[in-house]
């Protein structure tokens, strides 16, 4: 077997000194490294002896070597709101349908084409108003077809009842045989009924030309066209030419639990009116008010509740059928109640703003909310101010700075902002254009200047404006 040896060559004179710089690149190398650190650590401890010299003020507010970020409470940034005494409804939300009062599928009442529309979709029509008009020759003409057969009928008649005088004279001079007077009564009897039926046929047959004419059978909206003007209708037809809706006034049905049963129905039986408000889906915008008009028979097991109607006017017919509504039903008003804007309260209590500019933990009990108003129980004074944005901060006892909501009307602040060579006139901006860069910052800051100087004196004329434009008539 061939035996494997490590054989070792000498390395070249060449080779031992390109090892050798390497390594002397490497060590250059992090001895400067260090050195650099070690400058920069040496410059900031430097700036922050000189901008915070031992007792002056930090940039936090905070005195340097005071306490750090976890070593102070400063005062929390806060809104208010006041404690009030006002009426508050009670009221119990739920969501309802709106339905038409009434309903109505305008169907031709017989077979015919249309000749003639002569409604516009969507317009309001009162009842018997002219919606449509169909081809009527083919009724003209079995109409005159009934007339004449009425007319020659009236005249058999009439000659008829002429011959039965003529032979009852006869009789009583014994010329005629009384079986033929008898004969003679019973034709003009016949002859009656022939006329009574002409009567009715040409009846049925002036009803059937007036269907020719399709009026509004009820005062409501329209809807969209179904048939068109040329179209063959009949009675049989689903759809029929157009609906109409009565909306004014329109109803709204809504479920409430059963337990309010004991609150609704005594006022109903008074007469006494239950005021209800209609709300968009988004509950931002009030759509109507009404009153409640009826109450359902029967409870539903299944939810325990049961159906009420309401009605309102719609006048400006804002309301459409089968519209959505957040509803507001009110069942009582409580008198001279002590209340809180509603975001002031937070797990059964509010935060009460006292004169050293500390909060007080108080427990209250909430009642009925109207609006963004909650009227409480508690402990709280006429005109105290309560924390109404920032309660995630506080605790008892804690510094708050209340923050001041701004006056409306009032001048708004100044804000800095960055300078736009582009609203310039244009032979300024030339000039700008070919100015060094220090005559540019120059004139920049001469002109920030300048603006934050004349901030103040507009937003002091504001206010004193506004009196002098009220007194003018």
């Amino acid at each position: 077997m061939r035996s494997s040896r490590l054989i070792h060559r000498p390395r070249s004179p060449a080779l031992r000194q390109s090892g050798r710089a390497r390594w002397w690149l490497l060590g250059l190398f992090v001895v400067a490294l260090a050195g650099g650190g070690g400058w920069w650590m040496h410059r900031q401890a430097g700036e922050g002896a000189t901008a915070a010299p031992a007792g002056a003020p930090g940039s936090d507010g905070r005195k340097a070597g005071g306490p750090g970020r976890f070593g102070g409470s400063p005062a929390q940034p806060v809104s208010v709101g006041e404690v009030r005494r006002e009426d508050v409804r009670v009221q119990v939300s739920a969501i309802g349908t709106l339905n038409a009062r009434a309903t109505a599928v305008v169907r031709a009442q017989v077979t015919g084409q249309l000749i003639a529309l002569h409604f516009k979709e969507g317009d309001e029509v009162k009842a018997g108003a002219l919606l449509a008009e169909m081809d009527p020759r083919s009724y003209h003409a079995a109409l005159g077809q009934v007339q004449g057969a009425l007319a020659r009928d009236e005249a058999l008649l009439a000659n008829a009842r002429i011959d039965l005088v003529r032979y009852r004279d006869l009789q009583q001079q014994n010329s005629i045989a009384s079986q033929q007077v008898d004969t003679q009564a019973a034709l003009v009897r016949q002859l009656e009924g022939t006329v009574a039926a002409d009567r009715a046929a040409r009846d049925a047959a002036q009803l059937q030309l007036s269907y020719t004419r399709i009026t509004a059978p009820i005062s409501g909206r329209l809807g969209l066209r179904q048939a068109d003007r040329g179209n063959v209708v009949s009675p049989g037809d689903v759809n029929g030419i157009v609906t109409i809706a009565q909306v004014r006034p329109i109803d709204a049905v809504f479920s409430v639990p059963e337990g309010l049963l004991s609150q609704i129905t005594p006022r109903l039986a008074d007469k006494t009116p239950l005021p209800v408000e209609l709300w968009d889906r988004e509950m931002r915008q009030r759509l109507g008010t009404g009153v409640v008009s009826a109450l359902d028979n029967a409870i539903d097991t299944t939810t325990g509740s049961i159906r009420v109607k309401a009605a309102f006017p719609n006048e400006n017919g804002a309301l459409f059928s089968n519209q959505f509504v957040n509803i507001k039903l009110q069942l009582d008003t409580l008198k001279n109640a002590l209340t809180v804007p509603a975001t002031a309260l937070q797990n059964g209590h509010v935060y009460l703003v006292k004169d050293d500019g500390t909060v007080a933990w108080t427990a209250v009990r909430a009642g009925p909310q109207d609006g963004d108003r909650l009227s409480v129980q508690g402990d709280l004074s006429v005109g105290a101010q309560v924390v109404t944005d920032g309660l995630d901060r506080l605790r008892d006892g804690a510094k708050v700075n209340v923050i001041t909501p701004p006056v409306p009307g009032a001048a708004p602040v100044a804000k800095a902002r960055r300078f736009d060579p582009s609203t310039l006139p244009p032979e300024v901006r030339e000039k700008l254009a070919k100015m060094s860069p220090e005559e540019r910052r120059a004139f920049i800051t001469e002109r920030r200047a300048k603006a934050a100087a004349s901030a103040p004196a507009l937003a002091a004329s504001a206010p004193a404006s506004a009196p002098e434009s009220k007194a003018k008539p």
